[in-house]
């Protein structure tokens, strides 16, 4: 495998079911969050003392989560507010806060620029964040299909399906329309499939989400969001006619306008995750080896293209690439994005400018070979990825260009 290429390795899986919840269990998680939200901003302002401290005396103190557990330590033995609540959500309210910010310190180390940076942790207010607790393993258990939480919060459970495995940990959470769900960690389990005898090659766009080399699985833009956006334009009127003067409560018009914006949101969101694992499940069933574009299309939100290419929902398809291809145990190959539009699949060569979006068909001034931009790009996959190509062609191996198999 070229030096260009990762594999994706089996790990953990995470499993979604929606929850009924009482107006006792609600109270009860609400209290939760409300002592776990006080933990994360006293995190924060700790962090930033520390800060401060740090650069007016030069001294070289720390914030990690040795320094937190010992402040919520401290901060449970005088409060009995908190003594009230489990200890494990606040514990790993304090891991999160711990990861969040190790993960900012480290793109400032390694010089990132500022809008590919993790931002420091930030305060959580208490009308714009939502709910959401994690569980480890001795802090939660399974019983006669019930989620019972530490603390005596018992949950109901919508189980679509069963758990593969015994649950590592839990986060239970509120999403925006005010449902409530429980996220299970449990080891991956593999289901093998038949050995085809094919390989793939995927690249990423936005004309059409992906383009592939086997025609048969090309995925076209589904426009899930243009579809909805003239009802989601509706509501957003809606809830800018009835928003409520700074510091007044919302009126009950505007909650029920900002609740049928999250519901249309979430309904989008589920069709565009529903598209994105069909198109995986056929592209594993039928390859034994998937090379794709290790795409991050974060940099196209400064685009003319945001729109459209926030649409087209990139990172959820791959994202289910990703996890159908674990599932089954096919080899899953992320290729760097580097320079795939200017590379030949046929010869390697490099065209000497880059590539206008505007020009669609790729011509290699070094051999002469003439396809479309996207599909030889796609052929660059394989041959990054290591993989023979010749079955992508419809050619006899032993007729492959020289330097396509690594």
């Amino acid at each position: 495998m070229r030096a260009d290429a990762k594999t994706v390795d089996a790990g953990y899986a995470r499993w979604t079911f929606r929850l009924r919840v009482s107006s006792t269990a609600r109270t009860a998680l609400e209290a939760e969050w409300d002592r776990c939200r006080w933990i994360w901003n006293e995190s924060v302002a700790k962090s930033k003392a520390t800060h401060l401290h740090n650069k007016a005396t030069g001294e070289k103190q720390t914030c990690g989560p040795a320094q937190l557990d010992k402040m919520l330590t401290e901060a449970r033995k005088r409060t009995a507010w908190l003594r009230e609540g489990s200890s494990v959500p606040q514990q790993q309210v304090i891991r999160d806060f711990g990861k969040s910010r190790a993960k900012a310190h480290k793109d400032i180390k390694d010089r990132l620029p500022m809008a590919r940076r993790a931002g420091m942790p930030r305060w959580k207010k208490k009308r714009q964040a939502r709910p959401s607790l994690s569980y480890t393993r001795r802090g939660f258990r399974l019983k006669d299909g019930r989620l019972h939480l530490a603390g005596g919060i018992v949950l109901s459970v919508v189980w679509s399906r069963d758990l593969e495995a015994d649950p590592s940990s839990v986060r239970v959470y509120q999403d925006s329309t005010g449902a409530w769900s429980a996220s299970f960690v449990v080891p991956a389990t593999v289901e093998p499939l038949a050995e085809t005898g094919r390989v793939i090659g995927i690249d990423w766009g936005v004309k059409e989400s992906a383009t592939t080399t086997s025609d048969d699985h090309d995925l076209p833009h589904a426009q899930h969001g243009s579809t909805a956006a003239q009802k989601l334009a509706r509501y957003q009127r809606m809830m800018a006619r009835r928003r409520p003067a700074r510091g007044q409560a919302a009126s009950k018009g505007y909650r029920e306008a900002k609740r049928q914006t999250a519901k249309l949101h979430r309904k989008v969101a589920a069709q565009r995750q529903d598209t994105g694992r069909k198109w995986a499940k056929s592209v594993v069933r039928d390859h034994d080896a998937i090379a794709v574009e290790d795409f991050r299309p974060k940099f196209l939100a400064r685009t003319t293209m945001a729109r459209k290419a926030a649409d087209a929902a990139i990172s959820a398809t791959k994202k289910a690439l990703v996890e159908m291809g674990r599932k089954h145990g096919r080899a899953v190959h992320l290729v760097h994005p580097a320079h795939t539009t200017m590379d030949c699949a046929q010869c390697g060569a490099r065209t000497k400018h880059a590539l206008p979006l505007s020009e669609r068909t790729y011509a290699c001034t070094a051999c002469g070979a003439v396809s479309l931009r996207d599909k030889n790009s796609a052929r660059v996959m394989l041959v990054r990825a290591g993989l023979n190509p010749a079955s992508a062609d419809r050619k006899r191996p032993d007729q492959a260009q020289p330097g396509l198999a690594a």
